[in-house]
Protein backbone atom coordinates (compact mmCIF):
# COMPACT_ATOMS: atom_id res chain seq x y z
CA UNK A 1 0.00 0.00 0.00
CA UNK A 2 1.49 3.22 -0.89
CA UNK A 3 0.95 5.46 1.69
CA UNK A 4 2.26 9.17 1.83
CA UNK A 5 4.13 10.65 5.09
CA UNK A 6 1.78 13.47 4.98
CA UNK A 7 -1.04 11.40 5.21
CA UNK A 8 0.77 10.02 8.59
CA UNK A 9 1.45 13.19 9.81
CA UNK A 10 -2.40 14.47 9.16
CA UNK A 11 -3.36 11.49 11.44
CA UNK A 12 -0.52 11.66 14.06
CA UNK A 13 -1.57 15.58 14.25
CA UNK A 14 -5.19 14.61 15.86
CA UNK A 15 -4.92 11.03 16.18
CA UNK A 16 -8.63 10.44 15.98
CA UNK A 17 -8.05 8.09 12.65
CA UNK A 18 -6.44 5.73 14.88
CA UNK A 19 -8.33 2.95 16.86
CA UNK A 20 -7.34 0.03 18.56
CA UNK A 21 -8.82 -3.80 18.20
CA UNK A 22 -8.95 -6.27 20.98
CA UNK A 23 -8.04 -10.16 20.32
CA UNK A 24 -8.98 -12.23 23.46
CA UNK A 25 -6.24 -14.20 25.12
CA UNK A 26 -7.39 -17.63 26.66
CA UNK A 27 -6.71 -19.80 28.91
CA UNK A 28 -7.01 -24.22 28.36
CA UNK A 29 -10.15 -23.47 30.99
CA UNK A 30 -11.87 -21.59 28.29
CA UNK A 31 -11.74 -18.36 30.31
CA UNK A 32 -10.63 -15.11 28.67
CA UNK A 33 -8.27 -13.59 30.72
CA UNK A 34 -7.01 -10.36 28.34
CA UNK A 35 -6.38 -8.89 25.06
CA UNK A 36 -4.00 -7.96 22.89
CA UNK A 37 -4.65 -4.40 21.73
CA UNK A 38 -2.91 -4.20 17.76
CA UNK A 39 -3.45 -0.88 16.00
CA UNK A 40 -5.18 0.08 13.56
CA UNK A 41 -5.63 3.35 11.40
CA UNK A 42 -9.13 4.24 9.82
CA UNK A 43 -7.25 6.35 7.00
CA UNK A 44 -10.41 8.59 5.20
CA UNK A 45 -8.98 7.11 1.72
CA UNK A 46 -7.81 3.97 2.09
CA UNK A 47 -10.05 2.36 5.27
CA UNK A 48 -9.00 0.71 7.68
CA UNK A 49 -4.56 0.47 7.28
CA UNK A 50 -2.93 -2.26 8.70
CA UNK A 51 -0.11 -1.60 11.48
CA UNK A 52 2.08 -3.28 8.81
CA UNK A 53 1.69 -1.17 5.92
CA UNK A 54 2.55 2.37 8.33
CA UNK A 55 4.40 1.56 11.65
CA UNK A 56 7.47 1.61 9.58
CA UNK A 57 7.16 4.47 8.44
CA UNK A 58 6.27 5.83 11.92
CA UNK A 59 9.15 3.98 13.05
CA UNK A 60 11.42 5.78 10.87
CA UNK A 61 10.21 9.47 10.94
CA UNK A 62 9.69 9.05 14.85
CA UNK A 63 6.16 9.26 14.76
CA UNK A 64 5.63 6.12 16.17
CA UNK A 65 6.34 7.70 19.82
CA UNK A 66 3.26 9.43 19.40
CA UNK A 67 1.67 7.21 18.17
CA UNK A 68 3.03 4.26 20.91
CA UNK A 69 2.07 7.16 23.47
CA UNK A 70 -1.52 7.42 22.41
CA UNK A 71 -1.99 3.92 22.70
CA UNK A 72 -0.93 3.70 25.84
CA UNK A 73 -3.43 5.89 26.61
CA UNK A 74 -6.18 4.31 24.95
CA UNK A 75 -5.51 1.20 26.71
CA UNK A 76 -4.86 2.17 30.27
CA UNK A 77 -8.73 4.57 29.54
CA UNK A 78 -10.02 1.02 28.58
CA UNK A 79 -9.19 -0.65 31.30
CA UNK A 80 -9.99 2.08 34.03
CA UNK A 81 -14.24 1.33 32.27
CA UNK A 82 -13.72 -2.26 32.35
CA UNK A 83 -12.82 -2.29 36.45
CA UNK A 84 -16.28 -0.84 36.61
CA UNK A 85 -17.66 -3.94 35.07
CA UNK A 86 -17.78 -6.62 37.43
CA UNK A 87 -17.48 -9.17 34.07
CA UNK A 88 -14.96 -7.41 32.53
CA UNK A 89 -12.96 -5.83 35.38
CA UNK A 90 -10.38 -9.03 35.43
CA UNK A 91 -9.05 -8.26 31.97
CA UNK A 92 -5.45 -7.20 31.30
CA UNK A 93 -4.12 -5.77 28.08
CA UNK A 94 -1.16 -6.33 26.57
CA UNK A 95 0.43 -3.64 24.31
CA UNK A 96 3.23 -3.25 21.52
CA UNK A 97 5.64 -0.85 22.45
CA UNK A 98 8.52 -0.18 19.68
CA UNK A 99 12.15 -0.34 20.94
CA UNK A 100 12.26 3.65 19.60
CA UNK A 101 9.55 4.70 22.16
CA UNK A 102 10.98 2.21 24.40
CA UNK A 103 14.31 4.23 24.49
CA UNK A 104 13.05 7.39 24.75
CA UNK A 105 14.63 8.90 28.02
CA UNK A 106 11.13 10.18 29.60
CA UNK A 107 9.19 6.06 28.68
CA UNK A 108 9.01 4.98 32.08
CA UNK A 109 7.89 8.18 33.42
CA UNK A 110 5.51 8.52 30.94
CA UNK A 111 3.79 5.10 31.61
CA UNK A 112 3.96 5.83 35.59
CA UNK A 113 1.86 9.10 34.71
CA UNK A 114 -0.53 7.84 32.42
CA UNK A 115 -1.05 4.66 34.72
CA UNK A 116 -1.72 7.04 37.89
CA UNK A 117 -3.79 9.16 35.38
CA UNK A 118 -6.09 6.63 35.16
CA UNK A 119 -5.84 5.07 38.29
CA UNK A 120 -5.68 1.01 37.38
CA UNK A 121 -4.19 -1.94 38.71
CA UNK A 122 -0.38 -1.73 37.09
CA UNK A 123 -0.54 -5.58 36.90
CA UNK A 124 -3.33 -4.99 34.25
CA UNK A 125 -1.13 -3.80 31.62
CA UNK A 126 1.31 -6.03 29.49
CA UNK A 127 3.87 -4.46 27.04
CA UNK A 128 4.84 -6.51 24.84
CA UNK A 129 9.01 -6.51 23.38
CA UNK A 130 9.80 -8.18 20.72
CA UNK A 131 12.75 -10.64 20.99
CA UNK A 132 14.88 -8.43 18.19
CA UNK A 133 14.79 -5.58 19.52
CA UNK A 134 16.23 -6.39 22.71
CA UNK A 135 19.71 -7.03 21.31
CA UNK A 136 20.59 -3.02 21.27
CA UNK A 137 20.81 -1.22 24.35
CA UNK A 138 20.60 -4.52 26.77
CA UNK A 139 21.39 -3.02 29.73
CA UNK A 140 19.40 0.23 29.40
CA UNK A 141 16.16 -1.54 28.14
CA UNK A 142 17.01 -3.95 31.32
CA UNK A 143 16.97 -0.82 33.80
CA UNK A 144 13.68 0.49 32.45
CA UNK A 145 12.29 -2.78 32.35
CA UNK A 146 13.01 -3.32 36.20
CA UNK A 147 11.73 0.44 36.92
CA UNK A 148 8.22 -0.34 35.78
CA UNK A 149 8.53 -4.35 37.39
CA UNK A 150 8.63 -2.18 40.80
CA UNK A 151 5.31 -0.07 39.47
CA UNK A 152 3.64 -3.17 39.07
CA UNK A 153 3.66 -3.36 34.80
CA UNK A 154 4.25 -6.79 33.04
CA UNK A 155 6.48 -7.98 30.20
CA UNK A 156 6.04 -10.32 27.50
CA UNK A 157 8.54 -10.97 24.93
CA UNK A 158 6.58 -11.19 21.72
CA UNK A 159 7.72 -13.46 18.29
CA UNK A 160 9.83 -15.56 20.90
CA UNK A 161 11.79 -18.16 18.95
CA UNK A 162 12.24 -16.21 15.76
CA UNK A 163 15.77 -14.35 16.97
CA UNK A 164 18.84 -15.33 18.32
CA UNK A 165 18.49 -14.84 21.66
CA UNK A 166 20.48 -17.08 24.26
CA UNK A 167 19.47 -18.74 27.29
CA UNK A 168 22.20 -16.56 29.26
CA UNK A 169 20.37 -13.46 27.74
CA UNK A 170 16.86 -13.91 28.60
CA UNK A 171 17.82 -15.22 32.20
CA UNK A 172 18.75 -11.46 32.61
CA UNK A 173 15.22 -9.96 31.21
CA UNK A 174 12.70 -9.76 33.94
CA UNK A 175 9.63 -11.28 32.12
CA UNK A 176 6.69 -12.66 33.01
CA UNK A 177 5.51 -14.31 29.39
CA UNK A 178 6.83 -15.51 25.94
CA UNK A 179 4.77 -15.89 22.67
CA UNK A 180 5.16 -18.74 20.82
CA UNK A 181 5.23 -16.95 17.30
CA UNK A 182 2.46 -17.74 15.32
CA UNK A 183 5.03 -19.42 12.51
CA UNK A 184 5.60 -22.35 14.53
CA UNK A 185 2.18 -23.20 15.64
CA UNK A 186 0.74 -22.64 11.95
CA UNK A 187 1.94 -25.98 10.88
CA UNK A 188 3.28 -27.84 13.88
CA UNK A 189 0.97 -30.39 13.40
CA UNK A 190 2.79 -31.31 10.09
CA UNK A 191 6.13 -29.97 10.27
CA UNK A 192 8.20 -32.02 13.17
CA UNK A 193 10.74 -28.98 13.32
CA UNK A 194 7.89 -26.53 14.33
CA UNK A 195 6.43 -29.12 16.50
CA UNK A 196 10.35 -29.67 18.06
CA UNK A 197 10.66 -25.53 18.69
CA UNK A 198 7.58 -24.91 20.33
CA UNK A 199 7.94 -27.60 22.70
CA UNK A 200 11.88 -26.13 23.71
CA UNK A 201 10.08 -22.96 24.18
CA UNK A 202 7.63 -24.45 26.55
CA UNK A 203 10.73 -26.17 28.13
CA UNK A 204 12.40 -23.36 28.26
CA UNK A 205 9.78 -20.86 29.78
CA UNK A 206 9.18 -23.22 31.69
CA UNK A 207 12.23 -23.49 33.03
CA UNK A 208 13.00 -19.78 33.49
CA UNK A 209 9.56 -19.16 35.54
CA UNK A 210 7.82 -17.84 33.01
CA UNK A 211 3.98 -18.03 31.30
CA UNK A 212 4.07 -19.34 28.17
CA UNK A 213 0.94 -18.13 25.81
CA UNK A 214 0.72 -19.47 21.77
CA UNK A 215 -0.40 -16.99 19.32
CA UNK A 216 -1.80 -17.57 15.88
CA UNK A 217 -4.02 -20.82 17.09
CA UNK A 218 -6.34 -21.57 14.30
CA UNK A 219 -7.29 -25.27 15.10
CA UNK A 220 -8.54 -26.99 17.79
CA UNK A 221 -6.03 -29.47 17.03
CA UNK A 222 -3.26 -26.93 17.46
CA UNK A 223 -5.12 -25.92 20.78
CA UNK A 224 -5.21 -29.47 22.05
CA UNK A 225 -1.32 -30.27 20.65
CA UNK A 226 -0.40 -27.22 22.48
CA UNK A 227 -1.80 -28.44 25.64
CA UNK A 228 -0.41 -31.24 25.24
CA UNK A 229 3.07 -29.71 24.93
CA UNK A 230 2.21 -27.85 28.50
CA UNK A 231 1.15 -24.62 26.99
CA UNK A 232 -2.00 -23.13 28.70
CA UNK A 233 -2.74 -19.96 27.25
CA UNK A 234 -3.86 -19.20 23.70
CA UNK A 235 -4.58 -16.18 21.03
CA UNK A 236 -5.85 -16.54 17.60
CA UNK A 237 -8.73 -16.48 15.48
CA UNK A 238 -9.89 -20.35 16.51
CA UNK A 239 -11.78 -17.41 19.37
CA UNK A 240 -11.97 -14.44 17.89
CA UNK A 241 -10.36 -12.12 15.26
CA UNK A 242 -9.10 -8.75 16.63
CA UNK A 243 -12.62 -6.59 17.07
CA UNK A 244 -13.45 -3.22 17.75
CA UNK A 245 -13.77 -2.94 22.01
CA UNK A 246 -17.39 -2.94 21.49
CA UNK A 247 -17.46 -6.06 19.59
CA UNK A 248 -15.02 -7.86 21.60
CA UNK A 249 -17.00 -6.66 24.69
CA UNK A 250 -19.89 -8.68 23.31
CA UNK A 251 -18.35 -11.51 22.68
CA UNK A 252 -16.35 -11.62 26.35
CA UNK A 253 -19.74 -11.24 27.64
CA UNK A 254 -21.17 -13.63 25.87
CA UNK A 255 -18.71 -16.43 26.44
CA UNK A 256 -19.06 -15.96 29.89
CA UNK A 257 -16.52 -18.10 31.94
CA UNK A 258 -16.00 -20.94 29.99
CA UNK A 259 -16.25 -20.24 26.08
CA UNK A 260 -14.99 -24.04 25.14
CA UNK A 261 -17.64 -25.45 26.05
CA UNK A 262 -19.87 -24.53 22.54
CA UNK A 263 -16.50 -24.41 20.77
CA UNK A 264 -15.72 -28.04 21.81
CA UNK A 265 -18.82 -29.42 21.57
CA UNK A 266 -19.06 -32.54 19.22
CA UNK A 267 -21.23 -32.41 16.87
CA UNK A 268 -25.05 -33.75 17.08
CA UNK A 269 -25.05 -37.33 15.58
CA UNK A 270 -27.34 -37.82 13.23
CA UNK A 271 -29.16 -41.11 12.20
CA UNK A 272 -31.23 -42.09 9.12
CA UNK A 273 -31.78 -40.51 6.10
Amino acid sequence: MNLKPRDLKDAVLNLSQFTLYHQPQVTSEGKIVGTEALLRWNHPRRGLVMPGDFIPMAEGNGMIVVIGDWVLQMACAQLAVWAENPHLAHLSIAVNVSARQFCELNFVQSVTEIVQQYDIAPGKLKIELTESQLTANVNEIIGKMNELKKLGITFSLDDFGTGYSSLAFLKRLPLDQVKIDKSFVMDLLDDPNDAAIAGTIMTLASSLGLEAIAEGVETKEQMEFLQNLGCHMFQGYLFSPPQPVEVFESYALAAGQNMLQDLFASPPHVTGN
